[in-house]
C-alpha cells in the first residue's frame, strides 16, 4: 500500500511539475479574447492540483482494490493515455499557440477521464467520484477552449 501511494504522488507530482513547465502564460495568452468569465490565471495552478491529487487517490484505491493483473494493467493502461492526453494539452495550446489543436485534442482527454470513472467505479465507488471533479474540469476547459477558439481565429498564420 504505501509503495502505491508513494508511486501515485510521483507521478502526480511529475505531471504536476512538467504541466507547469509546459505551459507558457506570456503576452500572446495574455493578448487573446477571452469570455468574461474566464477564470483568472492564478485559478488554474490550485485546480489541477487538487484534481490531479483527487485523481491520484482515485487510482490508489481502484490499484488496491483491484484483484487480478488484468485490472492492473486496464487501471495503468487507462491512467498512461489519460497521462499523454492531459500532458499533450497544454503545449498544443500555449507553446505551439494552437488552440484549435488543443480544442481537437480535448474531446480524447475528456474520453480518458470517462474511460477511468467506467473502470474503477466498479472496484470502488469513492473512486469513481473522485473522477467527476476531473471529468467536470475538463468539459469547463473544453468549452473555454472552444469559446477562446471562436473569439480569435484563424490560427496558424505566420506572423
Amino acid at each position: 500500500m504505501t509503495w502505491t501511494i508513494v508511486v501515485a504522488a510521483i507521478i502526480t507530482l511529475l505531471m504536476l511539475i512538467v504541466g507547469g513547465a509546459l505551459t507558457t502564460v506570456g503576452p500572446w495568452y495574455r493578448d487573446l479574447r477571452k469570455p468574461s468569465w474566464n477564470p483568472p490565471d492564478w485559478v488554474f495552478g490550485p485546480a489541477w492540483t487538487l484534481i490531479l491529487g483527487l485523481a491520484a487517490w482515485a487510482g490508489v484505491i481502484g490499484w488496491l482494490r483491484a484483484k487480478t493483473a488484468g485490472e492492473h494493467a486496464l487501471i495503468a493502461g487507462l491512467y498512461a493515455i489519460n497521462i499523454v492526453l492531459h500532458g499533450a494539452w497544454s503545449p498544443l495550446f500555449f507553446n505551439l499557440r494552437r488552440p484549435d489543436w488543443a480544442l481537437m485534442e480535448v474531446p480524447f482527454l475528456w474520453l480518458s477521464v470517462l474511460a477511468l470513472i467506467l473502470a474503477l467505479a466498479p472496484l470502488s465507488a469513492l473512486a469513481g467520484w473522485l473522477l467527476v471533479p476531473y471529468l467536470l474540469w475538463v468539459a469547463f476547459a473544453a468549452y473555454l477552449n472552444l469559446v477562446i477558439v471562436r473569439m480569435n481565429r484563424p490560427f496558424g498564420a505566420t506572423a
